[in-house]
């Protein structure tokens, strides 16, 4: 422990850890020899803790730790890791070593780490592994990525109806290493296995030892479909507020459950996902490179450029009107910027709305109607408010009116844009987040510069 306070770390914080800018620091300084104190350094330390650290340490750090100490990390660190940060972290452990941390996970866990490898090494960490393990891995991959079959962990505790609350507790104290390290339910099946009822386990602790199952049991909420997207099961919890969730075969049998845990974890990657898409960014991160960060960003601000330059040719139309009134130079950005800003409001509520599964076709109308009609209203007030800034700056009664009209229109249009565009874009298939801002600020855009510039030469000139 002296060597640490020697480097200025505190033991006691870095194990729980509240001092991980140092313990980086530290690490950095450690160099690519002294395995000994990076095993001292990390290993007390909770595994959410270390993938943290792994997380915000640069790539360089992150290289040297996997290097000298990958293979004695917690299973759990590479559980909690970002997928991409993991595919590199596994480059630096031997199959056979590997094959071994999935004995120690859940099964859903052990899945996302074997699906991070490429055919060749996924073959042969799964020929190290143990046949349970093996098999419940093969079963997860066998569904496609962000549904409920990759989501759901094989580990369950299911009870026939018949029994009573003291055989259950005593097969699960009997069997107890084969159980869920975590559970919240058990599940009553039916001959067929089939889930028909569901326990909490606080409730049975309750239950005298003589109550039977069926007595006690209520009726699942859902009962989930592995082929179901994990956003859908996501809303399902957030809606029925549920703690656990059983998941069947197309027979109806009892496979797996899914717990809150991960769909949190599910949550938090799809709210992620949504915000930076509004933003025309993918699988942003702190730890990317400076290309892997221009690849991601550059296709959209090419798109913004193409739009910018059709703008620019539409207010080239307009080039007499502008020389003549240079006041119209002055106020036109205010008109379009307006619009934008109205219209970005409109679109992160939609998409929102449309991720909560709160806008429908049954109530899209009325949400279309009290958009374009809070367009208005805050057109109205604008209006007011630029009409009377022009009015005083330029001292022009047609100027004013001019502008008041332009801004009332284009806030309406970014209402209206604003939400149908994400609907329009939902319906055909597509991810409303990516593109809707981009299209609602070139429609703004066009109709803000269009409306201004061709009322003024209307009604001014």
């Amino acid at each position: 422990m002296d060597d640490l306070q020697a480097l200025g770390v505190d033991p006691t914080k870095t194990e729980h850890g509240l001092d991980r800018l140092m313990t980086i620091k530290v690490i950095g300084a450690a160099g690519d020899h002294d395995g000994p104190l990076l095993r001292r350094l990390l290993l007390p330390m909770h595994p959410a803790d270390v993938a943290e650290l792994l997380q915000n340490a640069p790539k360089e750090t992150a290289r040297t730790i996997f290097t000298l100490i990958g293979e004695d990390l917690d299973a759990e660190v590479y559980a909690e890791l970002e997928d991409e940060l993991r595919e590199f972290a596994l480059e630096f452990i031997p199959a056979s070593k590997l094959a071994q941390k999935l004995d120690d996970l859940d099964t859903d866990d052990a899945a996302a780490i074997v699906a991070e490898l490429d055919d060749e090494d996924r073959a042969e960490v799964l020929a190290a592994a143990s046949n349970d393990v093996r098999v419940a891995v093969e079963g997860a991959l066998s569904f496609e990525e962000e549904t409920a079959g990759r989501l759901m962990q094989r580990e369950f505790v299911a009870a026939p109806q018949h029994w009573d609350v003291g055989q259950t507790i005593d097969f699960m104290r009997k069997t107890g290493e084969d159980l869920p390290d975590l559970f919240f339910d058990i599940y009553v099946v039916s001959p067929a296995m089939q889930p028909i009822g569901a326990i909490p386990v606080s409730k049975l602790m309750r239950a005298k030892r003589t109550m039977l199952l069926q007595d006690l049991m209520e009726t699942p909420e859902i009962i989930v479909d592995p082929e179901t997207d994990q956003e859908v099961v996501a809303h399902a919890f957030q809606k029925y507020h549920l703690i656990s969730a059983p998941v069947v075969d197309r027979s109806g049998r009892l496979t797996g459950m899914i717990t809150v845990d991960d769909i949190v974890r599910v949550i938090q990657d799809e709210n992620e996902e949504d915000l930076l898409a509004l933003a025309g960014v993918r699988d942003a991160s702190t730890a990317d490179s400076v290309w892997s960060s221009v690849k991601s960003r550059l296709p959209w601000l090419v798109i913004n450029l193409a739009t910018a330059l059709f703008a620019s040719m539409l207010i080239g139309r307009f080039e007499a009107s502008i020389e003549k009134i240079v006041a119209l130079a002055i106020l036109m950005p205010m008109v379009a910027s307006m619009g934008g800003n109205a219209g970005t409001q409109t679109v992160a509520v939609a998409v929102r709305a449309l991720a909560a599964r709160e806008l429908t076709p049954g109530n899209s109308g009325r949400i279309i109607l009290r958009e374009v009609i809070t367009g208005l209203v805050n057109g109205a007030f604008f209006a007011v408010l630029l009409s009377t800034v022009a009015l005083i700056w330029f001292n022009s009664v047609l100027l004013a009116i001019t502008i008041a009209l332009a801004i009332l229109l284009n806030l309406s249009v970014a209402g209206f844009a604003g939400i149908l565009i994400p609907l329009t874009l939902k319906r055909m298939g597509q991810d409303p987040a990516v593109s809707s801002g981009v299209l609602v600020t070139f429609v703004t855009d066009m109709v803000g510069f269009v409306a201004f510039l061709g009322l003024a030469t209307l009604i001014i000139l």
